[in-house]
């Protein structure tokens, strides 16, 4: 006969209280884990934004599906789908997946966490390894008294992609900011890393109009709601150093939201100038402009980025990286849109045409307060001290007296030198570290002479100051017989 296992019902019963039991006691320690996870985080941010006394703009703090719907609900948008679908021949839904598309890829997703724990202290860590950091304000008490329900835009001058850490570093303690961030971002991770600091992309040379109604309508939807901003003037990189001609897109969409009549407060822009005694990248974005000098391959240009951070990995390892000099920052006084459009009445409201060129004085105007901010360096006023003589060997007291004498002048035009109080020997001696690190300037005896290959470097940075420079030429001294007459020696090709 077949053994049969008989089971007590009790031990059933039993066996199944104890699921329950273990069950219940699984759900409550995952939802105690949960909220205390939740608690540790809402006691982090507050610790962030206690730590750092800082003003966080509360619209950076809703969630994306609620300003896509708000997007998507805006008639201007709606009109801009409908002129899309009229000139293409799509079908509506097919245009509003593409919207969608547009406002997930401009969109971000602030965090506090992620701007102050982990942006904060990497670009503290990142400015203060690389570069001695100079603040400086043209106006502190003008800024002093922008009214904090106002909307505050930061528009800067842009010399190299850390201006972004840079800035942020500076700013951290007043304001949480958020930038217009060019397309060569939107790859991974730093796409991520971007749109958890708040900062928002921005399409260039895209001109489709149905994007840049979406673009513009959110530019506008988070100045409304009080959203600080910080925008690149010139909507790209320097090549040659020098100030580029401003760019009016996002200043005018920007201005355009004072037509809003629920819009009651006022639009400061503040300009900010930045300059370096090394950019980073500066041999790349030299590289289209040199005259005279052969084209480097896609491989050696990978190669050479490559060779460069390795090596400094080394240094930074073995303690022998040094600073690459000073990076300053400078604040110029700010200028309300709402008086400046007082002055012009009725220009916001013209057609797209008609409005340009009064968008671009705003542009201009600001650039040139950018330009009269600019700091002055070491490395920009000691080379431009000696290109000034025109040859490619100058005595050393000959370079001091004209840096002393450039120093004067610059002082006497209310210009930002880093360190007033530094008579030209000192600007040398702090200029020569980088000469002699990059191997621009060789010293002969008590002659300075610059290497033909190098000049374009010095170009650039010379020409970051060269709107602050006399106007007049700089007498041509007989000097040295080695005259740069030779039109094949390198050189920056002028834009």
């Amino acid at each position: 006969m077949p053994h049969t296992i008989r089971v007590n019902p009790l031990a059933w019963i039993l066996l199944g209280a104890a699921l329950l039991l273990a069950g219940a006691i699984t759900l409550w320690a995952v939802r105690r884990t949960r909220e205390a996870i939740r608690a540790w985080f809402r006691r982090a941010v507050l610790r962030a934004v206690h730590r750092f006394q800082v003003r966080i703009d509360r619209y950076k703090l809703v969630r994306r599906n609620v300003i896509r719907d708000e997007l998507l609900l805006d008639d201007q948008v709606h009109a801009a789908i409908r002129e899309h679908c009229r000139q293409s021949g799509l079908a509506e839904p097919e245009v509003r997946a593409r919207v969608e598309a547009y406002i997930r890829e401009i969109v971000p997703f602030f965090n506090v966490l992620s701007y102050y724990k982990l942006g904060y202290n990497l670009a503290r860590i990142l400015t203060n390894l690389l570069y001695r950091v100079s603040i400086t304000y043209a106006d502190r008490a003008r800024l002093d008294t922008i009214p904090r329900r106002d909307v505050v835009v930061y528009v800067m001058n842009h010399r190299s992609n850390a201006d972004y850490v840079v800035l942020a570093y500076v700013l951290a303690q007043g304001v949480s900011i958020s930038y217009a961030v060019g397309e060569w971002a939107r790859v991974w991770p730093l796409e991520y890393i971007f749109k958890s600091f708040g900062s928002y992309f921005v399409r260039r040379r895209y001109r489709e109009p149905l994007y840049h109604a979406v673009l513009e309508r959110y530019v506008q939807l988070i100045t409304r709601n009080g959203v600080t901003q910080g925008i690149f003037l010139e909507g790209g990189l320097t090549r040659d150093g020098a100030l580029r001609p401003a760019k009016i897109g996002l200043l005018g969409n920007i201005a355009r939201t004072l037509r809003e009549e629920r819009f009651d407060r006022d639009i400061w822009l503040v300009p900010v100038g930045i300059n370096y005694d090394r950019v980073l990248e500066d041999r790349t974005l030299i590289h289209e402009l040199e005259e005279g000098v052969a084209r480097k391959s896609r491989a050696q240009r990978v190669a050479r980025v490559g060779h460069y951070g390795g090596w400094n990995t080394l240094r930074l390892l073995t303690g022998r990286l040094r600073r690459y000099g000073r990076v300053a920052v400078n604040f110029g006084t700010p200028l309300s849109v709402r008086a400046w459009v007082a002055e012009r009445p009725g220009v916001l409201d013209l057609p797209r045409e008609a409005r340009r060129p009064h968008i671009q004085q705003l542009a201009d105007t600001m650039l040139a307060r950018i330009g009269d901010v600019m700091p002055v360096t070491p490395v920009p006023l000691a080379a431009a001290a000696l290109l000034s003589f025109g040859e490619t060997a100058v005595p050393r007291t000959a370079l001091l007296d004209r840096i002393e004498r450039l120093r004067t002048q610059l002082i006497e035009r209310d210009a930002k030198l880093v360190d007033a109080a530094w008579n030209a020997e000192t600007i040398l001696d702090r200029a020569w570290r980088t000469f002699w690190m990059r191997r621009l300037v060789l010293q002969e005896g008590e002659t300075c002479v610059i290497l033909p290959s190098q000049r374009p470097l010095l170009e650039y940075y010379a020409n970051s100051i060269r709107h602050l420079l006399p106007t007049g030429a700089q007498p041509r001294i007989e000097m040295h017989p080695a005259r740069e007459s030779d039109a094949a020696l390198p050189r920056l090709r002028r834009t």
